[in-house]
């Protein structure tokens, strides 16, 4: 499949430009949103790479001075995001570009948000008009350039970023939060390594399938999911086992964004699992949806077997049955090295107890395809980390 077929200039969900060496264009993304003193906003790992120092340099050959914040974590919290704003008005910048995996992403957007408020950062929770507190004539135009395929961030409404005080991951949403440019470049992926890639990619696979599993009549977000995870499916090995597979890395990107956008119609019980997990130890999020996957299909199969039974044929699987889809996903955990329970992560029985009530209040628990509770999120955590 030549390369020539994975490029692409995009109207939705925002106007993107995909394809290898696209990164040469983010000048002109900047500018056509007016900016003239963009901030990078970066995590610190990513602003030591060549990657980072190549964009810095085609926006200063192209006249468009750039500063970089880095100061941010892994799963990040609200003190990066106070502090990339202070970076952004100290600076006397007019515009971000958002540059990196999720973390970066979502800090970058949340900085855009919340360049010219005077609120809380917590005031515009993702619960019921919050988002209408904010002064939109104040928000900072967005660039997203996405270094990983996972997150599908640069075409989200939101961020997550964790409350420190309640070790809490809140969803901050707003509706011109989605970056007014994309600029998808699968060549900046090539240095991602192979774990990195089999978690970040188990993470877009998440999303599409907990859309495609959520209740109610949305035709348009199925379809985006049906072929994310197809892509997903085709491409995944194949990018882990040689991370320059740039065919592979396009289809991942691609399904990373399709993800996001297909996600519109809901998540469940892997987010709602993941998110406490995330908050409280710290664990990466894409690695995380990838051990409990199995057991919540499991779990839900009652409710969605019709769906799992049609996606195995979509997905032209050997066995076309909801266990069909089910094994699939097993043998694609093996092949990539992804652990087979929460264990791995630093989950205990204990944390079975503990976290059950954060993620049945998590907003992703609502898209459940059986409603859950307290006492079936125990039994989930503690089935991911037997194994069973």
């Amino acid at each position: 499949m030549s390369l020539s077929s994975h490029t692409g200039t995009w109207n939705y969900p925002t106007p993107t430009r995909f394809g290898a060496g696209r990164i040469a264009e983010l000048p002109a993304a900047c500018r056509e949103l007016g900016m003239s003193r963009p901030l990078l906003v970066t995590d610190p790992g990513l602003a030591e790479l060549p990657i980072t120092a190549q964009a810095v340099a085609i926006c200063e050959a192209a006249g468009l001075p750039v500063a970089v914040f880095s100061d941010i974590q892994g799963n990040p919290v609200g003190s990066d995001v106070t502090r990339g704003v202070d970076a952004f008005k100290q600076g006397g910048h007019d515009g971000v570009i958002a540059f990196g995996g999720g973390s970066a992403l979502d800090v970058g957007k949340a900085i855009a948000l919340m360049a010219g408020q005077t609120l809380s950062l917590w005031d515009v929770e993702d619960i019921g008009d919050n988002w209408t507190r904010v002064d939109a004539s104040a928000m900072a135009p967005c660039v997203a350039v996405p270094t990983t395929s996972g997150t599908g961030s640069e075409v989200g409404r939101a961020s997550v970023i964790t409350k420190e005080d309640e070790h809490r991951k809140v969803i901050i949403f707003h509706p011109g939060m989605l970056p007014g440019r994309v600029l998808c470049d699968p060549e900046l992926t090539v240095g991602l390594p192979a774990k990195l890639t089999a978690a970040v990619g188990m993470d877009a696979l998440s999303h599409n399938l907990e859309a495609y599993c959520a209740p109610g009549f949305h035709p348009l977000a199925d379809g985006i999911a049906v072929e994310g995870m197809r892509l997903v499916f085709r491409s995944l090995r194949a990018a882990v086992a040689d991370g320059t597979d740039l065919a592979a890395r396009s289809d991942l990107m691609a399904a990373s964004l399709m993800g996001a956008t297909a996600f519109q119609k809901g998540l469940g019980g892997m987010h709602a699992m993941s998110h406490p997990i995330g908050a409280v130890l710290g664990a990466h999020h894409g690695l995380t949806n990838a051990i409990v996957m199995p057991y919540v299909l499991r779990f839900n199969a009652p409710a969605i077997r019709d769906r799992l039974t049609d996606l195995a044929r979509a997905l032209d699987l050997e066995i076309t049955s909801e266990m069909g889809l089910i094994d699939s996903v097993l043998e694609l955990r093996e092949d990539i090295g992804i652990p087979h329970t929460l264990a791995a992560v630093g989950v205990t029985e204990a944390h079975a107890t503990s976290l059950a009530p954060a993620a049945l209040a998590d907003p992703s628990a609502g898209g459940n395809p059986i409603p859950l509770t307290v006492a079936s999120l125990e039994q989930l955590f503690r089935a991911s980390l037997a194994g069973l």
